[in-house]
């Protein structure tokens, strides 16, 4: 399988105006309106494999959501360039649509007032699907998410979770090569992202490219087997998911239940980094300097404890230090 996206050198910059408060500043900038560039995505570079399910992250404001318009070409970009299959998502529109799918978590291609099946038969009719394919993609789609009993009913009396699924058949009826999803769990039940990311995984090994953003990190563990991460606009991480894991070196988190307190616990490569109680710690073990079973033929010498788990280093402390640090890591 070879590169189905390539981005190189992606900008996107606008101007917008800045307004004072109060009633005298504001007639100010009625007549004098002082311009303020803004840089939303400065100078990405970054390409995805047929195949792939990649994972791009970032804070509020970061350029996540306009890097993911210039992809579906929705926004154009003030330079670079975007290849998707053969297609420039901006100037080869018509073609390039029929290639792709996209979900967003926050807008809906439900028509609010018919019932979804009405909606898949007016994209079936939009992308000249026929007859034979609609139905048993249809058929496919709806078994993996147990929509048959509701898909007749008008959409603004479904469940968000319902809605969702919904909005995934939608999105892949005409089976796009490449599909675009913006926060596709967000409001969602447990049981309802399960059911989502199951889909998205039977969908991709059946071929299909995802190009995921999300602010939910169990999204990207579940399902990104890469991972680009964009802070200010610029890109600051992109690499597996296995070596986002090893930013912070390798490192396992060891939570203790301890018979009584300890003082301190004096192992090398070992730090306790959290205590909730007296008897309650969580211990940072650095697999670099000491292996897990020498820390625990140490532990067992120094304490008595009656429960210990041992975790990897959370997702979140990892994506929060790349996001403060100003170092780039695995990046081109």
């Amino acid at each position: 399988m070879g590169k189905i996206i390539t981005v190189e050198n992606l900008i996107k910059k606008y101007e917008t105006f800045q307004r004072g408060s109060g009633l005298k500043e504001s007639m100010m900038s009625f007549f004098h309106r002082v311009k303020v560039p803004v840089m939303a995505v400065n100078d990405i570079s970054f390409t995805v494999e047929e195949g792939d399910i990649i994972g791009i992250l970032g804070p509020n404001g970061a350029g996540k959501s306009t890097t993911i318009k210039m992809l579906t070409g929705t926004l154009y970009p003030s330079s670079g360039s975007i290849r998707v299959m053969e297609y420039n998502p901006t100037k080869n529109r018509k073609a390039y649509v029929r290639q792709i799918g996209a979900v967003f978590g926050q807008k809906s291609q439900l028509i609010w007032d018919i019932p979804p099946v009405d909606s898949f038969r007016m994209n079936k009719a939009i992308y000249g699907i026929p007859d034979k394919d609609y139905t048993q993609r249809l058929e496919v789609m709806s078994k993996l998410f147990g929509v048959e009993d509701f898909i007749t009913r008008p959409t603004r009396v479904l469940s968000l979770g319902e809605r969702m699924k919904c909005e995934f058949i939608m999105a892949m009826l005409h089976q796009p090569k490449v599909v675009f999803l913006d926060e596709p769990t967000i409001g969602l039940d447990v049981i309802a992202k399960q059911k989502i990311r199951e889909f998205i995984k039977e969908m991709n090994g059946r071929g299909t490219t995802f190009i995921l953003t999300t602010h939910d990190l169990e999204d990207v563990e579940q399902l990104a087997k890469n991972v680009i991460i964009i802070n200010h606009g610029e890109k600051v991480f992109d690499d597996s998911i296995d070596n986002l894991r090893k930013v912070l070196g390798e490192k396992k988190l060891v939570r203790l239940v301890l018979t009584k307190p300890l003082k301190e616990l004096d192992i090398e490569g070992a730090d306790i980094i959290e205590k909730e109680s007296e008897l309650n710690i969580t211990v940072s073990v650095d697999l670099e300097r000491i292996t897990i079973t020498e820390f625990i033929e140490k532990l067992s010498k120094r304490c008595d404890f009656t429960d210990i788990s041992i975790k990897e280093m959370p997702m979140e402390t990892i994506i929060t230090h790349i996001y403060q640090s100003k170092e780039n890591y695995g990046t081109a």
